[in-house]
This record gives structure tokens, C-alpha cells and sequence, in this order.
């Protein structure tokens, strides 16, 4: 690897982390600013090194390090979120793969490859919240509690935020050549 390849994945892993702080607290999942991160990833860096730096994130946190939302280590895998962390490894790929695949330049295209994204994170998430509740913490939720908790409230600012980035991934594609 380069070093510049190095420093955005790392660059990009802290940014995660940072935006794990700036929450608003909703019941199971916290409304954070991960996903804009995750969005910039995918789309700025492409899908590998994107994903990597997510990923990074990720291993960072199991290790031990306190940057998830809820704290870190090895355990935080029992905890009902962990699933969108896998999510946000999964939707980097997606994003910079859906950006490069389609040559996607345009901010309407970008929003649509970043609610794609969504998609993929609230996946994992509420499969491993459903999962979570139900055999580890045995207090099992519904379906539709499931996509209460774990879609409906979090979704309106993670698609707000995904326009937002969309007109910075935009402005920044425009100047800035990062490493695809």
C-alpha cells in the first residue's frame, strides 16, 4: 500500500469514530454521524480501500479502543447494533462499487447509490438486532418492532444525511483526486 492510500484509510477510519460521538439518542439504535462517513468512504476512497477503512474502524473498536457509539472490545459484538458496524463495512463497498461501476457525477445518481448504501447497513443492523434481542439478550422483538427500532426512526436523518453528502461527494470529486 501507499502511503497516501494509508493515511485516507486511516483518516477515514477516525472520522467514523468521531462521528460515533456526535449522536442523538433514539431507543436500540442512537441517530449518529457514522453513515456520512461511511458514504464519503465508499464513494471518495472507491470500494476496497472504502471498505477497508471502515473495517479498520471496526477491528479498531473490537480490539478494545472505546470509538463504537456504546464503547469497544471484543464483546461489543453481543450488542444490538454491532450489526450495523458490519453494515458499514458491507455499504463502503457498495457505495464506491455502485460510484465506480456506473461512473455515477451527478448529485440525484449519488443519492441514489448512497440510499443503496443504506439499505445494505440497515440489513445487517436490524438482522443482527433481531437476532441479538431474541437470543442473546432474550427479549425477543417482532418484525415489525424490529423495523420500528431499527429502520424508522434512525432512516429519516441517515437520508438527510445521505443528501448531504451527496452534494459534498459531489463538490469534492469535482477537486480533489484522492486514490481512485
Amino acid at each position: 500500500m501507499k502511503n497516501k492510500t494509508i493515511a485516507f484509510t486511516a483518516l477515514f477510519a477516525a472520522f467514523t469514530a468521531v462521528g460515533a460521538f456526535i449522536k442523538i439518542p433514539i431507543p436500540f439504535i442512537p441517530f449518529t454521524l457514522q453513515i456520512l462517513s461511511v458514504y464519503l468512504a465508499g464513494s471518495l476512497l472507491g470500494p476496497k480501500i472504502g471498505s477497508l477503512s471502515q473495517l479498520c474502524y471496526v477491528l479498531i473498536g473490537l480490539v478494545g479502543l472505546p470509538i463504537f457509539t456504546g464503547g469497544g472490545g471484543p464483546l461489543y459484538v453481543l450488542k444490538p447494533t454491532f450489526g450495523y458496524l458490519i453494515g458499514f463495512v458491507l455499504g463502503s463497498y457498495v457505495n464506491g462499487w455502485l460510484i465506480q461501476r456506473f461512473r455515477l457525477t451527478k448529485i440525484p445518481s449519488i443519492f441514489l447509490a448512497n440510499l443503496g448504501t443504506l439499505l445494505v447497513v440497515y440489513v445487517c443492523g436490524c438482522t443482527w438486532l433481531y437476532g441479538i434481542m431474541k437470543w442473546v439478550i432474550e427479549k425477543p422483538l417482532s418484525f415489525h418492532e424490529t423495523l420500528i427500532f431499527g429502520f424508522y426512526l434512525p432512516a429519516p436523518g441517515d437520508v438527510v444525511l445521505a443528501a448531504v453528502s451527496a452534494v459534498i461527494i459531489y463538490k469534492l470529486r469535482l477537486r480533489v483526486k484522492l486514490i481512485n
